[in-house]
């Protein structure tokens, strides 16, 4: 198929592992502020447990097949880029206060929108716009000069890595240690290990990141534009979407700009299943602004952070980076913050 261009690849794999993520939030109710919620004010870990579940078969299969010389995912964001401990704690606050204060983070605004929420299409599209001005716009001198993004050289910025590194045994057996830890505390809920529903997404959601990072990693090895070994995240490819709708002509597809697309496809796909579309939008002009300024922090959060919360919770996490239970729990404590504040802002009305 010669009309198909690597960067057409890339965004075919996007668009397929997007998929597969959008339907584990429409039919599985994957959610990263809904499984903190339900843990927080509802005393049920069951979504948190579907996440331990989708990082067990993510790591598992990540470092197995680079063990077998299927992937190599060094030259992915998380690698290239050297560690800012800084960054990662800033970033994910701001993103877990804004996912808090606009309800949803990208991934779940984009899950809603298909299903006719105009409130997560304004989310979508402001943190959109924030994280474009926080890559190349007016808040990229500040976020550069605070939080500066520099390449790095040397050893493997991973905890597997390290830690292969302490006991000179490679990376495999503490990855697959890391993920045996994860599996069994998701199966140790009840309610989790009896649900069907939640172990297959769980699972899904875990080979759609793995999905990515195959995928780009094969046409970058095997193409001629030089595609960026990646999976899925949320921030900078929203961004990238606008700009490609706005400059069709003149843009090129990515693997970013079809895993927005996929999640759109997979979620309207996953309502029509359930039935559960239905038009929605704000109840005031309050809660408007609230999401818009949600929205906006979020975006310039996740590119501080060099992800969002699948970008760094379960990519990053996937390949077990530096930056990523440190982003993930900077994102957990942010969203629990503003949780509190919305809750003790309604009680006093």
């Amino acid at each position: 198929m010669e009309f198909m261009g690597d960067n057409h690849w890339a965004a075919l794999a996007g668009l397929i592992g997007g998929g597969a993520l959008g339907l584990s939030s429409s039919i599985g109710r994957f959610c990263t502020l809904g499984a903190i919620e339900d843990a927080l004010y509802g005393d049920d870990y069951s979504r948190l447990r579907m996440w331990a579940l989708a990082l067990a078969v993510g790591i598992s299969g990540m470092f197995g097949l680079e063990a077998l010389g299927l992937i190599d995912y060094s030259q992915s964001i998380y690698y290239t880029l050297k560690w800012n401990p800084l960054g990662s704690i800033v970033g994910g606050l701001m993103f877990g206060w804004g996912m808090a204060l606009a309800g949803n983070c990208g991934f779940g605004a984009l899950s809603r929108m298909a299903g006719g929420d105009l409130r997560s299409f304004i989310v979508a599209v402001v943190m959109a716009i924030s994280a474009y001005m926080a890559i190349g716009g007016p808040t990229a001198v500040l976020r550069d000069w605070l939080f500066p993004q520099v390449l790095h050289e040397g050893e493997m910025q991973g905890v597997a890595h390290l830690v292969g590194r302490w006991f000179d045994i490679g990376p495999l057996l503490p990855a697959l240690a890391f993920a045996a830890i994860c599996a069994i505390w998701a199966f140790s809920g009840k309610t989790f290990r009896t649900s069907r529903t939640h172990i297959v997404w769980s699972i899904v959601v875990g080979l759609a990141i793995i999905s990515g990072f195959w995928a780009t990693n094969l046409i970058s090895v095997n193409g001629f534009d030089g595609i960026t070994v990646e999976s899925l995240s949320y921030s900078a490819p929203l961004g990238e979407t606008l700009i490609y709708l706005m400059t069709w002509s003149g843009a090129t597809m990515n693997f970013g700009i079809g895993s927005v697309t996929g999640v759109l496809v997979g979620s309207a796909i996953g309502t029509k299943i359930k039935g559960r579309f239905r038009w929605e939008a704000c109840d005031d002009p309050r809660e408007l602004g609230r999401s818009v300024f949600g929205a906006f922090i979020m975006g310039t959060g996740g590119v501080v952070a060099l992800g969002c919360s699948i970008g760094q919770g379960l990519t990053g996490f996937s390949v077990l980076a530096y930056s990523a239970p440190v982003v993930l729990a900077s994102i957990f404590i942010g969203a629990a913050f503003g949780l509190r504040y919305l809750i003790h802002g309604f009680q006093k009305v």
